[in-house]
């Protein structure tokens, strides 16, 4: 694509020499105050300099960001157009579905199928679909993968058709690597080099981890696939000038602390100060002593403190990494140059200007792990053992010997029925033998110790176990120095003779194949698989929800006992109900960490004071007793990272296995939807669409679908994980010939909206406050007398009953990851608004994409301090305001009781832009951009 030429009102356009090349530049000096801006904010000037044509983007745009007040708050539209998506499978998916659909839709209207095309770089790595069924053994990597091709053989040929009909459409194979890691170590450029043009690698994903790149310089977020569909077609994002959080850095990690902890350190303080919206930026001399791999870790973790990006400014360590992942030695000449004519190189002693500032000092970091259920709930390592017992409290029955409630039997059979695999050459086989036993309270917390018995071995589980220790995720498995700390550590164990309890689940899903490249030339495998640490495949596996089911009598234990059953993961997400429907308590730790508490075997145990075992002689093993040092760290990095590995593991990165280039693989410009297939159903956006949107109504008689408390993640409103088999969306399945074990999960069935819908809601954790005591997809159905049923079957009701819907929530509605079938899933229901207490960016952006208005409650005010239960009915005024083209700033609420008591407030309207008025307008932002693509 040859981008419009840029009006050039401020005379930026030059030429950059480097060696013997010479590309076209935007000189960012030619705007007055550019010399000032944070780091970030020079990218976007960049951007505007170079695509400014005089309507969407103009001078007066060009001068208000040059102009940028750090004090005030955002108020300023601009279009920023992202040089580049990637998108992850589970979120990918639809996208492609999206645009298949687009290309029949804009026939239809009259227009050109092949207009639908991304416009800019779009690549996929297929990561999340790999779940570890198969663990503790040699050949674990390649059954799972197997599996995973039985699985989604769809999905991939339909990714094959895709990759063969759009251009600039490329697709990484499954069991490369995890989307984070394959783009920080192979697809990020740091400086674009395009038609002549030379400009910074920007970007947006499907998957709100993408912000890993900021680690490299690189300044990207994750969007919604609705919004990224929109940006590989060529829509900019429309977005306010944000105000800029400065981070500065100074001193030195300590001995004995990883990049863990220091993201949990930092995470903790930015989710404390309040960053939602706002880009956070680290500076100060600092900066020089956080290696990339750990500034790649902190990039990843921006979503959980909830920042747009966290991202670090391109420096020499920056060159170093580019080098050793094997980029050209051009591209290393062209990103230094670039990045000091254009004032992007880091300064270790400036002092840009922010909106607001915070400082850490490196040394004060201590080992921390976070949890049961927030990653921004830091516990240092020393007090982990007090903190769970304090935490116990909420996740075991008041009396121990009750039997099971019927919501914690919602939880099972939540797994695909893929039989677990056992770690044991062969099968456990058998019937499970479990038997409980009820006693008092250990040390004063609650007990419930259970029998179990588990290939020849006979051992008691309680409270705290754990259950799930899983290196995995891309947080963790992009850094070298804990990964190998977790291997080195694991050798240690070993020649104390110590090995991994049990009941511990163990899997080890490294985020690309660089990593078990290393490992081989360390030599330090054999000792990470002797505890059980055998690679499961390259992808998210635990941390997404694929950790796969316990074995048989693990589970059947835990469910006996009613157990509140731990995972230890070295992850970045750790919510209810995500990991595994046997676990209640979920922890974030490092990689060595995570090692240790397959050790230990439960988080009922002190291990920085108490022995995680005894060695041949009967002696106390400490965790001091086997912590790698630093400099046994960084001599093995050293010795066994180079770019060899990196130009090796990616060398064909797009061509895949025998499996991938065997798979038969549709062709044409427009694919030929399989009616009876489950998982790719072309979906209804575009049915009855005309050129022209219809007019924007109020809204009247709406119900209430969902009253939901506080942190309401993208998880509870559309679950990643395993499909219940007696769910709408379990029926469905049924319904279509899919048997139990094939159900497979939510994320990799996206492409299938009848899935989707009937999954939307229905998370095992979720607690829909219409109900008593209730968890799990359930509401009232007022239209027939408020009786308990599925959220899905009431959504059905009031569709045919022609009524609205209405969701209520509290605050930071929309957290977690950047999921669109929430968004999608929400408007399917038939739920036309949301009213919370505060939203998620990226959640509350994707239901405009939907056509779904987000509402928020008055400053100050809830759905209680209102006095609302649910059971009201809903007016909303005020909204055709929006036909004149101007976004009210309020919408009039009026809720009616079944008494016919009325409350009436103003609800704040959380349409932020004038682009998202538009997409609001239209319906929705693909009907937005459908309608301009005939247009144009």
């Amino acid at each position: 694509m040859t981008a419009p030429a840029s009006k050039d009102s401020f005379g930026a356009r030059g030429t950059l020499t480097v060696g013997d090349a010479s590309y076209e530049v935007f000189r960012l000096s030619a705007v007055e105050g550019a010399e000032r801006l944070p780091y970030s904010l020079k990218i976007l000037l960049e951007n505007l300099l170079r695509t400014e044509d005089g309507a969407n983007i103009t001078a007066d745009h060009v001068r208000a960001l040059g102009g940028w007040d750090p004090a005030a708050e955002p108020n300023t539209e601009i279009q920023f157009s992202p040089a580049r998506v990637v998108m992850q499978d589970f979120t990918g998916v639809p996208c492609v579905v999206d645009l298949a659909t687009m290309r029949e839709a804009v026939t239809q209207l009259g227009g050109d199928p092949a207009k639908v095309n991304p416009l800019a770089p779009a690549e996929l790595v297929i990561d999340h679909s790999v779940i570890a069924d198969v663990f503790g053994r040699p050949d674990a990597f390649e059954l799972n993968v197997d599996l995973e091709y039985e699985r989604n053989k769809e999905r991939y040929q339909f990714l094959r058709w895709g990759q063969t009909a759009f251009d600039e459409f490329k697709v990484v194979p499954p069991g490369t690597g995890i989307v984070h890691q394959v783009n920080i170590e192979h697809l990020a450029r740091v400086v674009m080099v395009r038609n002549g043009q030379a400009y910074p690698d920007t970007l947006v994903g499907t998957d709100s981890h993408t912000t890993m790149v900021n680690g490299i310089g690189v300044l990207g977020w994750g969007v919604g696939g609705i919004e990224a569909e929109a940006a590989m077609l060529g829509q900019p994002v429309s977005m306010l000038i944000p105000r800029v959080v400065g981070f500065k850095l100074h001193g030195e990690l300590p001995a004995g602390t990883t990049a863990t902890d220091l993201v949990l350190t930092i995470t903790e303080m930015l989710r404390r100060h309040g960053v939602v919206g706002k880009f956070v930026e680290f500076y100060g001399s600092g900066v020089g002593a956080v290696p990339l791999a750990n500034r790649a870790t902190i990039g990843n973790m921006s979503p959980e403190f909830g920042s747009t990006c966290a991202i670090f400014p391109i420096d020499g360590e920056t060159i170093d990494y580019l080098e050793l992942t094997g980029r050209s030695a051009e591209q290393l000449a062209l990103v230094e140059a670039y990045a000091k004519e254009q004032g992007l190189w880091h300064d270790p002693d400036a002092e840009p200007v922010y909106s607001e500032r915070l400082e850490l000092d490196l040394s004060t970091v201590v080992p921390s792990i976070a949890g049961p259920k927030r990653p921004q709930d830091r516990i240092e390592l020393a007090g982990a053992k007090e903190a769970f017992r304090q935490a116990l409290g909420a996740y075991v029955s008041d009396t121990e010997d009750e039997s099971r409630s019927s919501v914690d039997e919602a939880v099972e059979e939540t797994f695909p029925a893929s039989d677990p695999i056992s770690p044991a050459d062969g099968d456990a086989g058998g019937e499970p033998r479990v038997s409980h036993s009820a006693a008092e309270g250990s040390e004063g917390r609650p007990s419930n110790p259970v029998r179990v018995s588990l290939d020849g071995a006979e051992f008691e589980l309680d409270h705290g176990a754990v259950a799930i220790a899983a290196i995995t995720s891309c947080t963790n498995t992009s850094n070298p120095s804990v990964m190998i700390g977790a291997a080195l550590l694991a050798k240690k164990a070993v020649e104390k003779g110590l090995e991994r309890k049990p009941w511990v689940k163990t899997t080890l899903a490294p985020g690309s194949k660089v990593v078990m490249d290393y490992y081989e030339r360390a030599g330090l495998l054999p000792y990470l698989e002797k505890l059980g640490f055998h690679l499961v495949g390259y992808g998210c596996t635990t941390c997404i929800g694929n950790s796969g089911p316990l074995q048989e009598e693990i589970s059947a234990g835990i469910d006996e006992g009613d157990l509140a059953a731990v995972s230890v993961l070295s992850g970045n997400r750790n919510f209810e109900g995500r990991i595994n429907p046997d676990i209640k308590m979920n922890y974030l730790a490092s990689p060595p960490l995570v090692v240790a508490y397959a050790l230990a075997g439960t988080m009922d145990k002190d291990i920085t004071t108490e022995p995680l075992g005894t060695d041949a002689e009967g002696r106390p093993v400490y965790l001091a007793d086997i912590w790698p040092s630093a400099q046994e760290v960084s001599e093995v990095v050293a010795s066994s990272i180079s770019p060899e590995g990196f130009t090796k593991g990616y060398a064909d990165v797009f061509a895949g296995d025998q499996r991938w280039r065997s798979l038969p693989t549709p062709t044409g410009n427009t694919f030929d939807w399989d009616a009876e297939s489950t998982y790719v159903r072309k979906p209804p956006y575009f049915e009855g669409m005309e050129m022209e949107p219809a007019p924007v109504t109020d809204i009247g008689g709406a119900r209430v679908l969902a009253l939901l408390g506080d942190s309401v993640t993208t998880d509870h409103i559309s679950p990643a994980g395993a499909i219940k088999v007696d769910s709408p969306a379990g029926r469905y399945l049924t319904e279509h010939g899919v048997e139990r074990k094939d159900f497979n999960s939510y994320g990799s069935r996206r492409g299938n909206h009848e899935v989707m819908i009937r999954g939307t809601f229905a998370n095992i954790r979720l607690r829909n406050q219409l109900l008593d005591d209730v968890q799990g997809g359930y509401t009232r159905d007022f239209l027939a007398g408020g009786e308990q049923t599925t959220i899905y079957d009431a959504s059905v009701a009031y569709a045919e009953a022609g009524v609205p819907l209405v969701v209520l929530a509290g605050k930071e509605y929309g957290s977690g990851s950047s999921r669109d079938w929430a968004a999608k899933g929400t408007s399917l229901l038939g739920v036309r608004v949301v009213i919370a207490e505060s939203f998620e960016r990226i959640h509350r952006s994707n239901l405009i994409g939907m056509g779904v208005l987000p509402l928020q409650f008055p400053a100050g005010e809830d759905a209680a301090s209102l006095g609302l239960d649910g059971t009201e009915t809903f007016d909303f005024t005020g909204i055709t305001a929006l036909n004149d083209g101007e976004t009210p700033r309020t919408v009039h609420v009026k809720a009616t009781g079944e008494d016919g008591a009325e409350v009436e407030f103003d609800a704040v309207v959380r349409i932020d832009t004038p682009g998202e008025a538009d997409y609001y307008r239209n319906g929705g932002i693909m009907q937005y951009v459908l309608r301009k693509m005939v247009r144009g």
